[in-house]
C-alpha cells in the first residue's frame, strides 16, 4: 500500500506518437483502443485515463496494453508533463491529508 505511481516518458522512432511506460498495470492482458471521435462509455480505469488524456486536446488515438499507453497524437500534440500528471494524479489512491482506511475489525464492538 502506497507505493509510488512511476511514469517514464519513452521515445518513439515516429514523431507523432509518445510512449509512457507505468508500474500498474491497467487493461491486464488485452488491447484497449480509443479514438478522439468515440464516445467512452466505461467508467474502469482505461475508460477514465483516456477521457482525461483527451480533455487535454492535441490526441487522435490512444492505445493501452498492460502498463504502456501510446498517445497517437493531432495537430499541435500534448504536454507530455500534463499526460504524466494526470496518470500519477489517478493512480495515486493516498494523497497528503487523506487519512488512510483503518481495517481494525474490534472497533466498536462490544
Amino acid at each position: 500500500m502506497g507505493q509510488p505511481v512511476t511514469v517514464i516518458q519513452k521515445s518513439s522512432s515516429n514523431p507523432g506518437v509518445q510512449r509512457y511506460e507505468i508500474n500498474r498495470s491497467i487493461t491486464g492482458m488485452d488491447h484497449e483502443r480509443f479514438g478522439a471521435s468515440e464516445e467512452i462509455l466505461g467508467e474502469r480505469p482505461p475508460d477514465k485515463l483516456a477521457k482525461a488524456i483527451f480533455e487535454l486536446g492535441g490526441v487522435d488515438k490512444i492505445t493501452m496494453n498492460s502498463n504502456v499507453i501510446t498517445l497517437d497524437l493531432g495537430k499541435g500534440g500534448v504536454d507530455p508533463s500534463q499526460v504524466m500528471a494526470i496518470i500519477v494524479d489517478m493512480f495515486t489512491y493516498y494523497l497528503p491529508g487523506v487519512e488512510v482506511p483503518s481495517f481494525d475489525t474490534n472497533s466498536d464492538q462490544d
